[in-house]
């Protein structure tokens, strides 16, 4: 009964219109109060709880150095080097929208960042340069994913937070599938373009590699900080984040000077609208977990699975189907927040391994940014290009048939995700 009053109050909330984070808080207080044990005192104390949750207090300052990186001309900068390293090649300008895409999204961790800071400049130049709108579109809007699945991720901030699953292993476990889901888009563009004869850009120089690479190395340094800091043992995930925004600011600020003094509370204000939204979100969504917990509805549901006699492979079978179908229709920090909780123990039941998991969720989720009727790169590409949300479905579904592939391949191969954090222990 309890179980079902908390979905079913939880998806009533929704469909109405509610937003997620008030869905969330409003349906665990109902059913808190309807069903429950715990008093409304022990439900303030969780949500104060966590405001202080140490691992989230990442997720501001991750925000901020993305903000900083976007704002100035990181951005410009790793485009320039990913044209002059490849875009002698056929297609050579969509390949090297991609490459930005790897290289901004291992600065800003999020994908609509993404989405804008590159599509904003390459769309355009890949129109000019003879490809088509709807190609570049759906190029960028697939590829721009890859702000969630790259380090740093907030989403996998997130997830290690909800299950209380390493951040440094979880950064580390996104690079080599983020690295190698670039990859798959740039050999599939290049296959396409040699069949299409796709226009080539001219063959920079090796002096002109090197200065593109010079120009946009301090961008880049910022990856090799947060990681290196944090398998170094120099700091933990959350001081890593602080270190990053305060990195992203000089840089921003005092090297590239594409950000002025004055310009500095703006991106502030900006970077604190996410934040507050994001937190928003997140309070309701562990008192959403909390309810789960205390009412022990994740063991319920496990103990049903394994008495059905489900194997591994089964139920991942069942987890994708079902962060698709979410995916088409929330945003993923909320579905990591609602399912993390119940698939976790389950998971942990059956041998899978938390890390594996939590990147099986986070490319589900990438797959779910260019899905309609909710996917937010489609409505950030279409308004980047002023091409109609239908233009951008049909444009990015080449891609998107790819991505499922794609996730496949990882979710029944996890030595792709587990290879590196086994490596450094």
């Amino acid at each position: 009964m309890t179980t079902t009053a908390l979905f079913v109050l939880l998806f009533v909330f929704m469909f109405m219109g509610m937003p997620v984070a008030v869905a969330l808080g409003l349906s665990s207080l109902l059913t808190i109060m309807a069903f429950g044990h715990d008093s409304l005192a022990s439900l303030s104390l969780k949500l104060y709880e966590t405001s202080e949750h140490f691992t989230l207090m990442a997720i501001p300052f991750f925000v901020l150095a993305g903000a900083f990186m976007t704002t100035g001309g990181v951005a410009r900068r790793m485009i320039r080097f990913a044209i002059a390293a490849v875009g002698h090649l056929h297609g050579g300008l969509a390949i090297a929208s991609v490459l930005a895409c790897v290289l901004f999204a291992a600065v800003s961790g999020s994908s609509p960042a993404t989405v804008v800071a590159v599509g904003s400049i390459v769309i355009a130049g890949m129109v000019r340069a003879g490809y088509t709108e709807s190609f570049a579109a759906g190029v960028i809007c697939n590829a721009g994913t890859l702000g969630i699945l790259i380090p740093p991720s907030i989403v996998l901030v997130v997830y290690g937070a909800v299950t209380e699953t390493s951040v440094g292993a979880l950064f580390m476990a996104g690079v080599v599938p983020g690295l190698l889901l670039g990859l798959v888009l740039m050999v599939a563009i290049y296959i396409v373009a040699r069949v299409r004869n796709m226009p080539r850009q001219p063959r920079a120089s090796i002096g002109e590699v090197l200065r593109a690479g010079r120009d946009s190395i301090w961008g880049l340094l910022l990856i090799i900080i947060i990681l290196g800091g944090i398998y170094g043992g120099i700091f933990t995930p959350t001081e890593a984040a602080a270190v990053a925004a305060v990195y992203a600011f000089a840089i921003a600020v005092f090297v590239y000077r594409d950000i002025g003094f004055k310009q500095v509370p703006e991106v502030l204000i900006d970077a604190a609208k996410v934040t507050i939204m994001l937190m928003f979100i997140i309070a309701n969504a562990l008192l959403f977990a909390h309810v789960l917990t205390t009412e022990r509805i994740p063991q319920a549901i496990a103990e049903q699975i394994i008495a059905w006699d489900m194997s591994a492979w089964q139920f991942l079978i069942v987890v994708n189907i079902l962060l698709l179908v979410a995916g088409a229709f929330m945003e993923p920090t909320g579905i990591i927040l609602i399912l993390a909780p119940i698939l976790f123990p389950i998971a942990t039941q059956m041998g899978i391994d938390p890390v594996h998991l939590g990147i099986i969720m986070v490319i589900n989720l990438e797959i779910g940014m260019v899905t309609p009727p909710v996917g937010l790169n489609l409505f950030v590409t279409a308004g980047i290009t002023k091409m109609s949300i239908g233009q951008v479905i049909r444009a990015a579904f080449p891609w998107l048939s790819l991505l499922l592939v794609y996730l496949v391949f990882i979710t029944y191969v996890p030595a792709i995700s587990l290879w590196l954090p086994s490596l450094l222990g």
